[in-house]
This record gives structure tokens, C-alpha cells and sequence, in this order.
């Protein structure tokens, strides 16, 4: 792929419409080219302990934050036609499908691909497919898991290798 975004979403709670950060790394021609991050108020605004020991973000971090369609009203003109992937799409996919409907938004229509099948595919031999995995694998040392922005670039470098 010449021009893609790798997306990464962490949730506050089990409901996959409680996005509370996302992170976007913007790839053009094997080179990253810019980047994106953002608290997002999660809806339902609450947060499990346990999601926010593995992502560090509290109820305190995103009481101000925009909520996800204000969010997303102004990223899709970056967007435009441009391919989405994740590691495990299937959970971000699931995420932005349902907080779209949920705010009664268009549906997303541009190709999602994803780095972990990808990985699974070319990279049969590694002992796990984890975003750190493979990653490492890929020569980027993840430094900061379960930081959107982060897990979004190591998801960009992949699909750098990969794709």
C-alpha cells in the first residue's frame, strides 16, 4: 500500500462504544508522514480499573475531552479515501462501527485492513503474532503498549514490512 492510516483504539469499559483514545499514524510511500492523537470522552462515560491500569487514562483525563463524533466530524476530510489498518482490525473495526451508529453517523466504507492477519500470513514462524511481537520483529521497539499513538505507529511500521 502506497497510502494508508494505521488506527489504534483503547475503550474505558467492555462496550465497544467506549472509545477513550485514538491514535492515528498517517503513511505515505513507505514514510510516515504525520500524525494523530486524541483523548475522546467515552460513551458510556465510565471507566473499568482494570482498562485504565493497562492504558493509564481515568475518568479525570477525558471529562473535557471531545466526545467521538466531534472527533471524527473532524477527521474524516484526513481521512478521505484513504485505507485504515489495525492489529486486530476486528476489535477497532467493531469499535468504530458501533460508536458511528451510536452517535447516527455514516457507516465507514473505506478498506480496513488488518497487520495481525497479515503477520500471521508472512510471518508464520514467530512464536506469537502480539503487536510486540511483531513489532520487535519489524525492528520497532514498542515502548509505550496500549498508548493509541503508539500502538497505531508499531501497527504502521508492520504494515510498512508487510503489505
Amino acid at each position: 500500500m502506497q497510502k494508508f492510516i494505521a488506527i489504534d483504539f483503547e475503550t474505558a469499559n467492555f462496550q465497544t462504544t467506549s472509545i477513550c483514545s485514538v491514535g492515528m499514524v498517517f503513511v505515505e510511500n513507505q514514510k510516515i508522514i504525520n500524525t494523530l492523537y486524541s483523548l475522546i470522552r467515552p460513551n458510556p462515560n465510565y471507566y473499568i480499573e482494570r482498562f485504565s491500569e493497562i492504558h493509564g487514562i481515568l475518568y479525570e483525563d477525558t471529562q473535557n475531552a471531545v466526545t467521538f463524533d466531534a472527533f471524527w466530524a473532524q477527521t474524516l476530510p484526513l481521512i478521505g479515501n484513504l485505507a485504515l489498518v489495525a492489529h486486530n482490525r476486528a476489535f477497532d473495526q467493531r469499535c468504530l462501527n458501533a460508536t458511528l451508529e451510536t452517535y447516527k453517523l455514516p457507516k465507514f466504507k473505506n478498506d480496513f485492513f488488518c497487520s495481525l492477519i497479515q503477520a500471521r500470513k508472512k510471518l508464520p514462524h514467530l512464536q506469537n503474532h502480539k503487536l510486540t511481537t511483531v513489532a520487535k520483529h519489524c525492528g520497532y521497539s514498542l515502548q509505550n503498549h496500549h498508548h493509541a499513538l503508539a500502538d497505531a505507529e508499531a501497527c504502521a511500521v508492520i504494515s510498512m514490512k508487510l503489505f
